[in-house]
């Protein structure tokens, strides 16, 4: 791969990535929606493009769709036809893939398909159900760039650990979504596929790192995603497009043979989870992962089968209204107010939880990321001549730590978690309720902040972050103005550049937050905490 070509290669990668989605599921010319129009979720049912019976698949959910492939109702070639040609217009409309596996996908349905017709009985509790993945999730014979051209035709020799698991409980693997450079950005943009954007409004971001997953789930163009996060990547994308998601502890998913941004950082450990539309999807599949066994196929996974939870009637909840850094803008605030009023009026116990150790621990995250001095990064970038992108750049300025700085370092991690928990279990709470970030959304390229999630990736906690119902109303969501004084010279920007007008309309989630290695209890509070609000 010779120096100086980074462009020349993107530009080939992009168009191949064109030329796998074939002509019948290319959005003719006259039905493109104009450039301008900001909300493209409603194109599937206003183009006619779409087939009654393709938009009565595709809006289903995954627990509406698995009972039928299960019983032969429907075919998985059916389902996962459908689900390919609307995420090919998902593509086309937001730029959220990065690779196709089309024919190889309804093969597989249709060998899913002969199965159950042969047998009566489904391979397994994903039974002919399309899945997405994020790009690093190795596919044999497909390219995991993770936004890196000098990755650009190194296609993958085998299927990461959690592949191989979905596929055996009977996932069709059709499409990869894109992510950031190296998947060290809040939004999903990089030299080789460029900016995926939010299919709500195409002039803000879908988030990152698993921003084209969230896109997707967004468009209805995937039943279920997965994604990856080490500092938000789930839980950012899913608070941009208003769906679910669960950032579990490290150890309960398989992570193992996954292409990673940094490889061999693991002072903060990558996770990876569910992008959904429901809650009920999310934890369906969190169970059957589990319940396959991770720990037999990947030796860093922990033996801990899906546990049954029963909650006090009355849930202890601290609530942190901010980081102490950056204030959320106006929606989100609104939409935590609401839910904790909610929450009071059910019952409820709500505690204030102070922001006093958030700064730290973004600090710590900040430190361990950058303990290389960039290079794992820079050697990438540097081996096609490609650019550092301008959100990274303190990638090409940080100091590499020696080993004994570096050695010191986890130390700090360990009394910083140390002192958390014993906060924790001081309190006697049961969660946190607090923002997912800043925003509701924001507009491409304003992403300031991933405090309210990077936090939680060095505590390891277990984090859904979920649709509140609420939506942002700019006649009510109006700027701070001039006499808010703010917390940080970042709080400042984030309150400046907030625009009632540009995210209007727009849906807010909020995170809630359990501790290491509850996410049974995480998803049943969730349940508790939706069941108030609604």
């Amino acid at each position: 791969m010779s120096k100086g070509n980074w462009e020349e290669i993107a530009a080939k990668k992009r168009q191949d990535l064109l030329n796998s989605i074939p002509e019948e599921w290319r959005i003719p010319i006259n039905l493109l929606p104009p450039a301008d129009q900001d909300d493209v979720t409603g194109f599937p049912e206003t183009s006619g493009w779409f087939t009654a019976d393709e938009l009565a698949i595709t809006n289903q959910t995954a627990l509406e769709l698995l009972p039928q492939l299960a019983s032969g109702k429907l075919t998985s070639e059916a389902v996962t036809r459908a689900f390919c040609k609307r995420a090919a217009a998902a593509h086309q409309l937001t730029n959220c893939l990065s690779e196709t596996c089309f024919a190889r996908a309804l093969k597989m349905a249709r060998e899913l398909d002969a199965h159950l017709q042969s047998t009566g009985k489904p391979v397994g509790p994903l039974h002919g159900l399309p899945v997405s993945l994020k790009d690093n999730f190795n596919l044999a014979g497909l390219d995991a760039t993770v936004g890196f051209a000098s990755h650009v035709g190194d296609p993958a020799a085998y299927d990461s650990v959690l592949a191989d698991l979905l596929r055996a409980a009977g996932a069709v693997f059709y499409v990869k979504t894109n992510v950031p450079t190296a998947m060290m950005i809040a939004e999903s943009v990089n030299n080789v596929f460029g900016r995926t954007v939010s299919p709500l409004n195409r002039r803000l971001t879908s988030g990152g790192s698993s921003g084209g997953e969230s896109a997707l789930v967004a468009f209805k163009g995937s039943p279920l995603g997965v994604g990856t996060d080490i500092g938000g990547s789930l839980r950012i994308p899913a608070a941009c497009t208003g769906i679910f998601t669960l950032k579990p502890s490290f150890g309960r998913f398989p992570t193992l043979r996954c292409r990673s941004g940094m490889p061999g950082q693991e002072a903060v450990q990558s996770i990876n989870g569910p992008l959904t539309r429901t809650l009920a999807d999310l934890e369906y599949y969190s169970k059957t992962v589990v319940d396959a066994a991770p720990w037999r196929l990947d030796p860093r996974c922990l033996p801990i089968p899906w546990r049954s939870v029963s909650l006090p009637k009355r849930l202890k909840i601290a609530v942190m209204w901010d980081d102490g850094m950056a204030l959320p803008t106006p929606p989100v605030t609104r939409a935590l107010r609401h839910a904790v009023s909610k929450l009071e009026a059910a019952g409820h116990e709500i505690v204030e939880w102070s922001s006093v150790d958030q700064r730290k621990g973004q600090e710590l995250l900040s430190r361990m990321f950058l303990a290389d001095g960039g290079k794992a990064i820079q050697k990438e970038l540097e081996k096609t001549g490609e650019p550092m992108p301008v959100e990274m750049t303190m990638y090409s300025t940080a100091r590499e730590l020696s080993a004994l700085e570096y050695w010191a370092l986890h130390l700090e991690r360990q009394e910083y978690q140390k002192r958390y928990l014993d906060r924790w279990l001081g309190a006697g709470i049961d969660a946190l309720l607090c923002p997912t970030t800043p925003y509701s959304s924001v507009e491409n390229g304003k992403f300031r902040h991933v405090g309210y999630t990077g936090v939680f990736n060095v505590l390891d906690y277990a984090c859904i972050s979920f649709p509140t119902g609420v939506t942002v109303d700019k006649s009510v969501d109006v700027a701070l103005g001039d006499t808010y004084k703010p917390l940080s010279d970042l709080d400042k920007t984030i309150q400046a550049e907030y625009n009632p007008n540009a995210v209007h309309g727009m849906p807010i989630n909020l995170q809630l937050v359990a501790q290491r290695l509850e996410e049974e209890k995480c998803v049943e509070m969730c349940k508790t905490v939706l069941g108030t609000l609604s």
